[in-house]
């Protein structure tokens, strides 16, 4: 059984841990197109969408280590390779006196570097060195330390990777720009300290064709234009709302198995009458220009509407006021 960091994510609505995604098949070929091409793969599409779903969905499915970064306006592309502490190691450098003569030591830059996920995805076993490292140089035991994201990588191939790139939209151009070589190249050099962290061999896996052994996801909700050299170094797959009533009871199907063990007759009629709400509410939004409630807001309105035993009825005040808290949102009334 598989160790989830932090717990298990059954009972949370926006899950990571890879157990619920229902994958199109235009999609899995898109995935195994970017790993024959040795190119990231950039997932188009609206928010609530499944596009962050994917990747550790991908992960779990293949066995993969999975590293996820989301994208802030503050990111820089260096942010996904490694971070540099210059603040700590300044407040360290005025301190030196009273470091005595292990001070030069504790300075060393390379002590001030954490890897970043590219790094934990082209080398675990420097990343994993050089964090371990850090942290008995700085403490004075290092029992209990672990990366992140290591308990759940923990059983998984340590020759191959999953790393998600989560809403690049949101950072500057230079992000995207400054990603191509480190991606191109599967490595980095540590301005900082100088260190070069390139592709690590690991078991049996063919050096050839190393490209084969990692797979990188961007997302992008398209709220800014991507630089065109960026996207012609990319896989490009759109990944679109199901939108028939068949397509959306599966994704439910799916969703109330992991968290319920077991999908009743009264769970599926309220799936089904949900997705059919969803797609009139869908109709009525695409003709009057105004967003379209997602899959994941349809997902939202079957936990209320199970957990309040409310019913999918017209004439019915409660499931008026669900569908207004959960299918038409301000947004879609245009307020």
């Amino acid at each position: 059984m598989e160790n989830v960091v932090g717990g298990s994510q059954v009972h949370v609505p926006d899950r990571d841990d890879g157990k619920v995604y229902v994958m199109p098949d235009a999609l899995d070929l898109a995935v195994k197109v970017a790993l024959a091409a040795g190119r990231p793969l950039l997932l188009r599409g609206k928010p609530g969408s499944g596009k962050s779903s994917m990747a550790p969905f991908v992960a779990r499915q293949r066995d993969w280590r999975f590293y996820s970064f989301v994208v802030t306006s503050q990111t820089r592309a260096r942010d996904l390779q490694w971070t540099f502490d210059g603040v700590r190691r300044l407040a360290d450098a005025q301190s030196r006196p009273l470091l005595g003569r292990n001070s030069s030591k504790l300075l060393n830059p390379d002590l001030y570097v954490e890897p970043g996920p590219l790094w934990w995805a082209f080398a675990p076993q420097a990343a994993a060195q050089h964090a371990l490292t850090v942290q008995q140089a700085r403490t004075v035991t290092s029992d209990g330390w672990q990366h992140p994201m290591q308990t759940q990588n923990a059983d998984r191939s340590a020759e191959h990777a999953v790393v998600l790139i989560d809403e690049i939209d949101k950072a500057d151009p230079d992000v995207p720009n400054g990603l191509l070589a480190p991606l191109a190249m599967n490595g980095f050099t540590v301005a900082e300290s100088g260190t070069r962290v390139a592709f690590e061999a690991a078991g049996s896996a063919p050096q050839e064709r190393p490209f084969h052994r990692n797979l990188v996801v961007i997302t992008t909700n398209e709220e800014r234009e991507l630089p065109q050299a960026f996207l012609r170094r990319c896989v490009i797959a759109k990944l679109v709302p199901p939108s028939e009533v068949e397509e959306l009871v599966r994704i439910a199907r799916e969703h109330l198995r992991a968290r319920l063990g077991k999908v009743g007759e009264r769970d599926i009629e309220l799936a089904t009458a949900l997705a059919s709400e969803l797609k009139a509410v869908r109709d009525s939004a695409r003709q009057e220009g105004v967003r379209e409630p997602s899959t994941a807001e349809y997902l939202d309105a079957l936990w209320a509407c199970r957990a309040l035993d409310i019913e999918v009825k017209k004439d019915d005040a409660k499931w008026q006021a669900v569908r207004g808290l959960t299918l038409v949102k301000p947004q879609q009334l245009g307020a």
